[in-house]
């Protein structure tokens, strides 16, 4: 003789509910249905499970045993049978992907709700990212870095130019004089006296700006470090102050006039964004949807709100 698994699963039942009326009505069985598994499973052990009062059943010592025994293959088998049980819809997939949170609100986040398919966005560095990608924790990733991984691949889809730029109320006529002339020992003197915003996470924009334009390392810090570029600009419309920041996350601001586009720099910096794939996935369809996406926000903000040169 052996035992039967629904003996098992009636004697969770009750062990959880507390009454054998509880866990008929969780079955969806009647109660002498609850009664005969219970007396079977107790005939087959050969141990009383319960003891019987008026409001309870209280497991007996064995009782407590069997149930620690059984909890965890029994939550195995129901995960087992609600991920291989037919459903009438077919199953969404799910794809993951990375990228800076500033690429997601400004581009992804809009379009959330026309997904037809399961979305989980992670943040944080590159280099984490492409292992993640790499390890098939990732599925798709935005990033301006390649990877050496074999078994991926990158397509370039579109450039950020990283820009100087200033809060609208900021008096910029001396700066703008001086690069009118190209006079950048100057600038970089005056530059130093001012306010400045940055990120803990992206002071790379302003150290790759600063020695490109002005051959020299930044000798100065930030006064303010902020959690994001979106913060950067959000502090810095209407109000005073600089920061360096990729041209895409603050062309809304310098449209409305909120911020203004100081200097693109003599020689532009300019960073390619990539896609980033494993060359073999299952969720191609999907992918290509988010592509297209990516792709058109981008150039709907290129069309609408590309920022130009102020010297």
């Amino acid at each position: 003789m052996r035992w039967n698994l629904e003996w098992l699963r009636t004697f969770k039942a009750i062990y959880d509910t507390g009454t054998l009326s509880a866990a008929a009505q969780e079955l969806f069985i009647s109660q002498p249905g609850v009664s005969l598994h219970l007396g079977s499973l107790e005939a087959f052990t050969g141990d009383k499970l319960f003891d019987r009062s008026a409001r309870r059943m209280v497991p007996t010592e064995k009782g407590k045993m069997l149930y620690n025994c059984i909890l965890e293959p029994l939550k195995k088998l129901e995960a087992a049978e609600q991920h291989f049980h037919k459903r009438t819809q077919p199953a969404r997939a799910t794809i993951s992907v990375g990228m800076c949170f500033e690429t997601f609100q400004y581009t992804l986040e809009e379009h959330i709700n026309e997904l037809p398919f399961n979305l989980i966005i992670k943040f944080g560095e590159y280099p984490q990212m492409q292992q993640d990608l790499d390890n098939g924790l990732l599925d798709l990733i935005v990033t301006p870095q390649k990877g050496s991984q074999q078994n991926l691949e990158y397509r370039p889809f579109t450039k950020e130019r990283i820009v100087l730029i200033a809060g609208s109320n900021t008096d910029t006529q001396e700066i703008e004089r001086l690069l009118g002339e190209n006079d950048l020992k100057q600038v970089v003197q005056l530059l130093k006296q001012e306010l400045w915003y940055s990120t803990a996470a992206d002071m790379e924009h302003l150290k790759n700006f600063w020695i490109k334009n002005f051959g020299q390392h930044p000798d100065f810090s930030p006064n303010y470090i902020v959690p994001n570029i979106s913060s950067i600009i959000r502090c810095l419309s209407d109000c005073v102050g600089f920061s360096v920041v990729p041209d895409f996350l603050c062309c809304e601001a310098i449209a409305a006039g909120k911020v203004k586009l100081l200097w693109e720099g003599n020689t532009p910096l300019e960073n390619t964004l990539y896609f980033g794939t494993r060359k073999k996935t299952m969720y191609q369809p999907e992918i290509e949807r988010l592509e297209q996406l990516f792709q058109k926000k981008w150039e709907w903000m290129a069309d609408a709100h590309q920022p130009s040169a102020a010297s």
